[in-house]
């Protein structure tokens, strides 16, 4: 199935916390959009790997995104140097053909994250070499966007997702398993502020462009500007 846009996440929560906004507002918009987790969280401090399956099911029906898929590749063992590992990405992105492709920002303090943006951003262009030993014939996307978490980088990119929020975050919580206190070890993401911490960057981005929440990005090389008259509408900082 050909796809316009394609969301990766190295855990089944990562999109949803990253860019469910953008791949809301794209999906409600008409475009093909699917998500993509390459592994199933079977490392996490809590939830089984069967019960976030569950979760990522929901949250992607909740954002209108029928398609989502798991790759399975080992939970803290990504590497974007494994040959398997970049094989199963380039026979993802050469059997899906998305213009857009969305990947996390490597500034981050999570080794995953960290090897998942480096491990799709090489299968992005290894995908377009005839010869790279994978199925699929060559297809290189037309554009890669990195979606910031945590990272202190200022984004190239926001996009105003106010419009979507609700439905955003109501797909976020869907991972109760992460986000709820209860029983089991104490983590970052079950932590009562945890979900406010969300909104509260969210709120600067969206600040940043006179909105009122927004999603950050970061891509390599310049912004283009495929029409002109984009550069008309009012700066944010004027707006003030």
């Amino acid at each position: 199935m050909s796809l316009d846009a394609l969301f990766f996440g190295a855990h089944p929560d990562d999109v949803e916390l990253t860019s469910g906004g953008l791949a809301t507002l794209l999906a409600s918009h008409g475009h093909a959009v699917g998500l993509v987790d390459l592994t199933r969280g079977e490392a996490a401090s809590r939830g089984s790997p069967d019960q976030r399956a569950r979760e990522a099911e929901q949250a992607a029906r909740l954002l209108g995104i029928p398609l989502r898929g798991n790759l399975g590749l080992p939970d803290l063992g990504l590497d974007a140097s494994d040959r398997a590992q970049q094989i199963a990405v380039v026979e993802t992105l050469r059997s899906h053909r998305p213009r857009l492709v969305v990947a996390p920002e490597a500034d981050d303090a999570h080794p995953d994250h960290v090897a998942a943006s480096h491990l799709i951003a090489r299968a992005c262009t290894l995908a377009g070499f005839v010869r790279f030993e994978a199925s699929g014939e060559r297809f290189r996307p037309t554009r890669l966007l990195f979606a910031l978490y945590r990272s202190t980088r200022r984004p190239h990119l926001v996009v105003d997702v106010s419009g979507v929020w609700d439905r955003r975050m109501q797909a976020l919580r869907s991972h109760a398993s992460q986000l709820e206190p209860g029983p089991g070890p104490a983590t970052y993401l079950a932590h009562p502020e945890f979900l406010g911490e969300v909104e509260s960057r969210a709120r600067v981005f969206g600040a940043s462009i006179g909105a009122r929440y927004g999603e950050g990005y970061r891509m390599r090389g310049p912004v283009p500007i495929e029409d002109a008259r984009a550069l008309l509408s009012t700066a944010p900082e004027l707006r003030r």
